[in-house]
């Protein structure tokens, strides 16, 4: 089910070179080459990205597409580089929190009057929003969004079951009291209910803080600012009260990355672990034989919801063939394939047809709670917000690991993200 009939394809294909024959003009036109800037860093994924390149350059003769790869760790500093030299990429993927000073610059085409309609309508609006911002021509959309992750929270399912816990479901989630009663029952002796890896805490607690209602910025008359209200406390709190009050969660995982508290899930020193949907694969990967383990879906406080960026497809302003860039996009972007693109990245497509795959709705390896968790995502309200990668790196995260490390209050916290934050804000306001 992973791909179509081999006629369908071709059908496809020729469909496709028909079009690019249409745009440059005729059989007698020399190829155009695209050069692709691709993320893909998991041996899946590039397995996938790679396979999709090569079916489009064997179908379509006279747009070949070179694939670049890169790194998520350098890549602004690059893109900065090459647009600034004149000789960017054609087709760049990055997320949807880079776009918008790259929009606002002038680095980017916006895409809107491009998008074909068939692919607008399968990708729902709210992954739409995720990559429309301001450009130098108005409000458009910079990026075709593809990609999305959400925060789940991998279990040891022997020790659930041991302690008679209740498996939730997608329609019956756990609520934070439920959970923090969970992970009560699960410390016992020496091991712990829960690891909180917070070496990079801010993304993770502000998306969080949405089960609450916490968005920690408001805008007013054009100006954005700070705001830690109660709303916004509510996961800072119950989180550092797991780790100081009820002595559930283990302090040594708090300068720990993503992947570092993995090693201790397998041994046994704590049950559970919150992490992104994609770190599944490690544990499928890793862990030892006979590991029992579940995913477990989006915690509800008043609601379940979490504030979501996308992986996206730009395409930079100074390409010299934007439609057919946008057509490769499209054709890589269709249902069918971005189901693979999600299978190798671990991750949730934002088209509903890649949706219903049936590997991404089967329980194997969690698949079925990752799926469903979308419904959960909403705009990441830091995401229009000028000014938060300095407000992230010079205050929050300094202010946060401060906090979770018990050196101080939160009021203090609360005070520090404001005062110092809107300081940061101000530059950006307009």
């Amino acid at each position: 089910m992973r791909r179509g009939p081999r006629s369908a394809l071709a059908i496809a294909a020729a469909t496709v070179i028909g079009l690019a024959a249409g745009c440059s003009g005729g059989g007698n036109a020399k190829t155009i080459e695209l050069k692709f800037l691709s993320l893909a860093w998991q041996k899946e994924s590039i397995a996938a990205n790679k396979k999709l390149v090569s079916e489009w350059n064997s179908y379509n003769p006279k747009i070949q597409v070179e694939y670049d790869p890169g790194s998520w760790d350098t890549v602004n500093d690059q893109l900065v580089t090459s647009f600034e030299g004149g000789d960017p990429p054609d087709v760049i993927h990055n997320d949807s929190s880079a776009l918008a000073s790259f929009a606002a610059k002038g680095y980017l085409t916006d895409l809107t009057k491009l998008i074909p309609p068939a692919l607008k309508s399968d990708i729902p609006d709210a992954a739409w929003g995720t990559a429309t911002f301001d450009g130098r021509g108005g409000q458009g959309i910079y990026g075709v969004p593809f990609l999305q992750e959400s925060q789940v929270i991998l279990a040891n399912k022997t020790m659930l079951d041991q302690a008679k816990v209740r498996i939730p479901t997608a329609d019956n989630p756990w609520t934070w009291d439920e959970f923090e009663q969970i992970t009560k029952k699960l410390t016992v002796g020496k091991r712990y209910g829960i690891a909180w890896p917070l070496k990079a805490p801010v993304n993770k607690v502000l998306n969080l803080s949405l089960n609450f209602g916490g968005t920690f910025f408001q805008t007013s008359g054009g100006k954005t600012t700070v705001k830690v209200g109660p709303q916004e406390k509510e996961v800072l709190q119950r989180i550092h009260d797991q780790l100081y009050k009820d002595k559930t969660a283990d302090p040594s995982t708090l300068g720990m990355g993503t992947t570092d508290p993995l090693p201790g899930f397998y041994a046994g020193k704590y049950a559970m672990v919150p992490a992104g949907i994609y770190l599944r694969q490690n544990v499928v990967e890793e862990a030892p034989s006979g590991f029992q383990w579940v995913t477990i879906p989006p915690l509800k406080g008043q609601t379940a919801q979490q504030g979501a960026i996308s992986q996206t497809l730009s395409v930079a302003a100074d390409s010299k063939h934007p439609k057919e860039a946008m057509q490769f996009i499209s054709w890589f972007l269709n249902g069918r394939h971005q189901a693979d693109l999600a299978k190798g990245d671990w991750l949730i497509p934002t088209s509903k047809t890649a949706a219903q795959d049936p590997t991404l709705t089967g329980d194997k390896y969690g698949w079925n709670v990752a799926t469903a968790s979308a419904k959960s995502l909403i705009l990441a309200p830091y995401l229009k917000v000028n000014g938060f990668d300095e407000f992230k790196s010079k205050v929050a995260t300094p202010a946060l690991q401060s906090y979770f490390a018990n050196k101080i209050s939160l009021d203090d916290l609360a005070k520090k993200l404001t005062d110092d934050g809107n300081k940061v804000l101000e530059r950006y306001n307009k």
